[in-house]
């Protein structure tokens, strides 16, 4: 006889009320992908800074053509709520302070990545690209590089271009985003 196991997807409501309810609390870095609460990979120092890098920069090229939004949930549906490193945000006079934003919402997702790029590539892109979020970037740390996925078609990215040091990648979906490769990486 054989014992079927029963998993429960929670959802992103569920997910919420377990940070209501203290079980899980700001200190958890966790995300809600297809239901299940993952833990996320620990920032170290250099990740922290590309990132801090990037919301500089970002910040000053957009102005209030978007929101610039660094390690906050995204919803991408009523089962997954990630938590990228950068979502630059549609304008929304509340700052998205009533709800999360969607995935309509978002205009560029960008993922940096120096312990975690194999599973930005095949847990988060898929998902990125299944919720039409036209554009998303995974910077490889470690390898120095901007993969810039655009034109997202039934769960996958079309397009992906790859930049490097000394090369400009200017983002399709937000125009005002041209940054030279080695500024990101300092």
């Amino acid at each position: 006889m054989s014992v079927e196991i029963v998993r429960h997807a929670f959802s992103v409501h569920d997910f919420a009320r377990m940070r209501e309810s203290g079980i899980l609390t700001e200190d958890d870095r966790v995300e809600l992908i297809d239901g299940e609460v993952r833990a996320m990979s620990p920032i170290g120092p250099l990740h922290a800074a590309v990132v801090r890098r990037l919301v500089k920069r970002l910040t000053v090229l957009v102005g209030d053509q978007a929101i610039i939004s660094p390690q906050n949930p995204v919803q991408l549906n009523e089962y997954t709520e990630p938590q990228p490193d950068i979502a630059v945000l549609r304008p929304r006079d509340d700052n998205y302070a009533r709800a999360h934003p969607q995935a309509n919402d978002v205009r560029l997702i960008i993922e940096v990545s120096d312990t975690s790029a194999g599973y930005d590539r095949t847990e988060k892109l898929p998902r990125y690209a299944a919720a039409q979020i036209g554009e998303t970037w995974i910077v490889d740390v470690g390898q120095q590089v901007v993969e810039q996925y655009t034109h997202p078609v039934r769960g996958q990215y079309a397009h992906m271009h790859k930049k490097f040091p000394g090369e400009v990648v200017t983002s399709l979906t937000v125009p005002a985003i041209v940054l030279d490769v080695s500024d990101i990486f300092g």
